[in-house]
């Protein structure tokens, strides 16, 4: 009677051995359940957008401007800036869903005078450019908010307003400059200089 319960009790150990080993094997073949959903999703990438933003912002504004120096010339681009620029800026601010404008070290219009935050990264930009790189964009996050700055760079259309006095600012022109603009500091400019920077102010998502 002993031997045969010990043989009872040894062929159910051994099925029970054998059944766990199978369900062990299986249980390695499966795909954890906690590796779906295991990839972080990447960061926004704030830098692009406001680059973006900043971008059409400055095509909107640049059309304008175009078109008033093609219908009236050069003088009445003056005027056009001097009533239409900062609305057409705020105007494109509410279209994008962000907070733009233009800053520099070196204003017509006192209103784009920079702070002193904006006015350290000006002079970073303006350091690349003297080294001979291109002056990079920069991002910060202040209060909660991410704020891009994008340079702004002149070309030749810019000395038309921006340049030297009678070598590519016509005396017209600069006559209404110093009507419009007593105070100007925006001129004096050659092609490929910083003339300021986009700030875009983003809600963080």
């Amino acid at each position: 009677m002993m031997k045969n319960k010990l043989k009872i009790l040894f062929r159910i150990a051994f099925l029970f051995m054998v059944f766990f080993y199978a369900c062990n094997s299986n249980n390695q073949n499966e795909t954890p359940k906690e590796s779906v959903n295991m990839v972080e999703q990447p960061q926004f990438d704030y830098l692009s957008e406001g680059k973006k933003i900043a971008g059409e912002a400055q095509s909107v504004l640049g059309k304008n401007l175009m078109n008033a120096i093609n219908s009236k010339g050069t003088k009445y681009a003056v005027e056009f800036c001097n009533i239409e620029a900062i609305p057409i800026t705020d105007s494109m601010a509410k279209v994008l869903g962000a907070s733009v404008k233009r800053v520099t070290d070196k204003p017509r219009n006192p209103n784009n005078l920079g702070n002193e935050t904006e006015l350290s990264y000006i002079n970073r930009m303006k350091a690349d450019i003297q080294n001979g790189e291109t002056a990079k964009p920069l991002m910060a996050e202040i209060n909660g908010k991410m704020i891009g700055y994008y340079p702004i760079v002149t070309n030749a259309m810019c000395l038309k307003c921006h340049g030297d006095k009678d070598v590519t600012i016509e005396p017209e022109t600069y006559k209404k400059i110093k009507m419009l603009y007593p105070s100007d500091k925006a001129t004096g400019y050659a092609a490929n200089e910083l003339r300021g920077m986009w700030v875009v102010e983003m809600k963080k998502k």
